[in-house]
């Protein structure tokens, strides 16, 4: 019943979402992310696995995500007081430049998981989860907000998380799970998927996720 619901969720999100984009424009932004250089990336291809990927992530996500951050509903220590300066059009300006750039693709490791010593198994383990979800345990599909590529679905704000570093995600889920991350239209829909996410189900998922593009 709690994975029909969160379908229900993604679903309606997205055929009442607003089709018409931020208004942001991707050649002014190009000089407003110099400052996110050092973490993101020039080009938003972070090597670092602490630090997300942001190209190509979703204009509609990036500028909620970046005017949480500013006004504080969103804390990420690293950019306190980094935005402060920063009109919401350029936000937006950024937040277009970001989604105009390629993802580049982290690539699934070999990994081994409880139970799972073939990082072949790991693997397709991962990619059951993401593509099928846990009947069982109500857990919900990503591909119905992320899309079978990974890609998202930019008009209903959903981000792109192909290619994303496993780490970062399997950070996030972690969060989402224990109530941690709670901001944002989002979070409602994440965190009742990732509360009867297992340990072992997060980190193959997010390994299988990091391989996608």
């Amino acid at each position: 019943m709690k994975k029909s619901f969160l379908s229900i969720i993604c679903l309606l999100a997205t055929l009442t979402a607003n089709q018409t984009m931020a208004a942001g424009d991707a050649a002014a932004g190009e000089s407003k992310v110099a400052m996110c250089a050092g973490c993101h990336g020039s080009d938003g291809n972070s090597m670092v696995a602490s630090f997300p990927k942001l190209a190509g992530i979703g204009e509609k996500y990036m500028t909620q995500q970046l005017r949480m951050v500013k006004s504080g509903e969103r804390v990420i220590v690293e950019m306190t007081g980094i935005l402060n300066g920063s009109s919401d059009q350029d936000l937006q300006d950024m937040a277009a430049y970001y989604d105009s750039k390629t993802r580049q693709t982290s690539g699934a490791q070999d990994i081994t998981l409880v139970g799972i010593s073939n990082p072949e198994e790991a693997l397709d383990y991962g990619e059951n989860v993401y593509r099928g979800g846990n009947m069982k345990t109500g857990v919900a599909a990503c591909t119905g907000c992320h899309s079978p590529s990974g890609n998202g679905n930019g008009p209903a704000g959903y981000p792109g998380l192909g290619g994303q570093h496993a780490d970062y995600i399997e950070k996030q889920l972690l969060a989402y799970r224990r109530g941690e991350r709670a901001s944002g239209g989002n979070a409602i829909i994440m965190q009742g998927v990732a509360a009867n996410l297992s340990d072992r189900e997060i980190k193959a998922v997010a390994n299988y996720i990091s391989g996608l593009n």
